[in-house]
């Protein structure tokens, strides 16, 4: 017999596992992303957006694993999190990277 709870179920867990690796990307990002290309940025400090990824991490992990339900406040925040950086953040911090003498109008020569 068909039952929807149970893949209502596996859904919510797939999204919850989007989630979460959506989460652990934007963190190691900003692991290895310098200090300084924040602040040059004019963008929040990597500290401040350390705590908060690492938050958002926790939160969707716990989704992942059940302990959190996959819609909870905290799981939506910790999308609205990483996507705020992954849209946002990221590529102004990654264009701080890309400087050099031999870069020409359209990329480096």
């Amino acid at each position: 017999m068909f039952q929807i709870h149970s893949l209502l179920d596996l859904i919510f867990w797939v999204l919850a596992l989007g989630a979460f690796a959506m989460s652990v990307w934007a963190l190691v990002h900003a692991l290895r992303t310098p200090a300084r290309s924040f602040a040059v940025t004019g963008k929040l400090s990597k500290k401040l957006w350390m705590l908060i990824l690492g938050f958002a991490t926790l939160f969707a992990f716990a989704a992942a694993v059940g302990y959190l339900y996959a819609l909870s406040i905290f799981t939506i925040a910790s999308v609205i999190a990483s996507g705020i950086y992954l849209a946002d953040v990221r590529p102004a911090v990654r264009e701080i990277g890309k400087g050099g003498g031999s870069s020409g109008p359209y990329g480096p020569w």
